[in-house]
């Protein structure tokens, strides 16, 4: 009976003792981790009218925006993380990033190094002029490592086939780097992206590869209350390589041979704080892809915009804003036409 006690005495000891343990362990941890949850509710309330040549419609958008969205953010000791979703159960950003002291490792699903965002355009759920002559790549899984100013990423690839029912195959992933630097009222981020993927094509041009890249260098400048900013940027094939523009971008099958499209764009901002509650912006952009394929004219289209944005109370803010697109010349040479709008976001952000 003694030898029972001291036993089950011996038992109760231990589990005490993994119960401290774990009691003190826990804590710790947990207090190592700060979860901060954030949310953007975005509404778009604009009139679009296109006149005959982009087909003589007009319309009203009064819709809850894409780029809504709900998530948060963790810190830690050496890892980091955080999620996002938009509407309709959209998945933006799920990530988690170890910070080893000489730099940073990020793996997961987030914006690439290839992206320049210089405007606050707001129609098209805040297109930013990044589909008409901006740098736009969006959020794709990566593993992304970070040294100070510069970013080395491996990115999901593109594929498909190019006007046939051809088969397409990856063997490396999609590459990105960026460097960033500031100096005062200045600021330069120069970026860059790469992919090739190989198609097996069973008509027109047999076997073919489609190699894309994308080049692109932006800036700002801060002068008291005014500001400008602006990129430039240029690549081939960038349909193919997944960046977001307007017009033809991709490859093209002429001759049984694969054609590469290339593009160029710019985009310029300037803006004026008028108090901390009235600012304006004004901005213009561009962008090219030009086929190489005989005959064939360069699809352009252009797009400028004022606003006034409108701060009506911390996280609530009004924006105000008026633009035109212009679709300018098709690769046949046809007039594309013109699209005007009219309205305003409404944001709470909370």
């Amino acid at each position: 009976l003694h030898l029972r006690r001291k036993t089950k005495m011996k038992k109760l000891f231990i589990l005490f003792v993994a119960l401290a343990l774990v009691g003190f362990t826990v804590p710790a941890m947990a207090t190592n981790d700060h979860w901060s949850f954030y949310g953007s509710s975005r509404l778009s309330t604009f009139y679009t009218s296109q006149d005959e040549d982009a087909g003589d419609d007009k319309g009203t958008t009064w819709a809850l925006q894409g780029n809504s969205r709900i998530g948060a953010s963790v810190t830690g000791d050496t890892v980091s993380g955080g999620f996002e979703y938009g509407t309709g159960i959209n998945l933006r950003l799920l990530y988690a990033k170890w910070n080893f002291g000489g730099g940073t490792l990020l793996v997961g699903q987030h914006y690439g190094p290839a992206n320049l965002f210089y405007s606050g355009q707001v129609y098209g759920s805040d297109a930013g002029m990044l589909n008409v002559g901006g740098l736009y790549t969006g959020c794709n899984p990566q593993i992304n490592l970070g040294v100070g100013s510069f970013n080395l990423a491996l990115l999901t690839p593109q594929s498909g086939a190019v006007g046939d029912d051809g088969d397409s195959d990856n063997t490396i992933p999609k590459v990105e780097a960026s460097y960033s630097l500031s100096a005062g009222a200045l600021s330069a981020k120069v970026a860059a992206g790469y992919q090739t993927y190989a198609v097996e094509g069973s008509t027109d041009a047999g076997d073919y590869d489609v190699t894309s890249w994308v080049l692109g260098l932006g800036g700002g400048v801060n002068i008291g209350a005014v500001y400008i900013n602006g990129n430039v940027m240029t690549g081939r094939n960038v349909g193919n390589y997944g960046m977001w523009t307007t017009g033809s971008s991709g490859a093209v099958i002429s001759g049984g041979e694969i054609k590469d499209t290339t593009t160029i764009g710019a985009i310029a901002v300037v803006g004026f704080k008028a108090s901390d509650q009235l600012s304006f912006q004004g901005g213009y952009g561009y962008v090219s892809h030009d086929a190489d394929v005989s005959g064939s004219d360069a699809d352009v289209t252009s797009v400028f915009y004022v606003q006034a944005p409108i701060a009506v109370a911390s996280g609530f803010s009004i924006v105000p804003e008026v633009g035109m697109y212009n679709y300018h010349e098709d690769t046949a040479g046809a007039d594309q036409g013109s699209m005007t709008y009219f309205g305003a976001k409404w944001q709470m952000n909370f």
